[in-house]
């Protein structure tokens, strides 16, 4: 598992005082850098091998501002050329909001999906 620290930004919150739903997906992928590296180690966005192919993000609980949130990552299931990252926000020992993204291994020269390589996938396991 990876765990990322953060604080909230007062601009990341909304009227109610928490913050706000849109802020999740950014965190999320923020906190999937580690998993980047695995296939870009250098982050070139010019050798870029994944796509998204879906994002989904239950809130559980409520997150505010000026408060840390641990951000929680793992891999929850590897497919031929895709996987799925599970990912949580947690703050002040609750689990406040957990996300779902399936990542899909992409050639973008051919617009086509390829097998993710053994050396990716003993990565990916590690993470499980």
């Amino acid at each position: 598992m990876l765990s990322e620290v953060l604080m909230p930004r007062f601009s990341e919150t909304d009227v109610l005082g928490h913050i706000n739903n849109t802020v999740l997906p950014v965190w999320f992928e923020a906190a999937r850098v580690p998993i980047f590296k695995i296939f870009t180690p250098d982050l070139n966005p010019h050798a870029w091998k994944l796509i998204v192919a879906k994002v989904e993000v239950t809130f559980t609980g409520e997150l505010f501002y000026g408060q840390p949130v641990e951000i929680k990552t793992h891999i929850e299931k590897i497919g031929n050329s895709s996987f799925v990252i599970l990912q949580q926000a947690w703050q002040h020992d609750e689990c406040c909001a957990e996300g779902k993204t399936v990542m899909v291994r992409y050639d973008f020269a051919s617009k086509s999906t390829q097998a993710l390589s053994t050396d990716e996938r003993n990565a990916l396991t590690a993470l499980l």
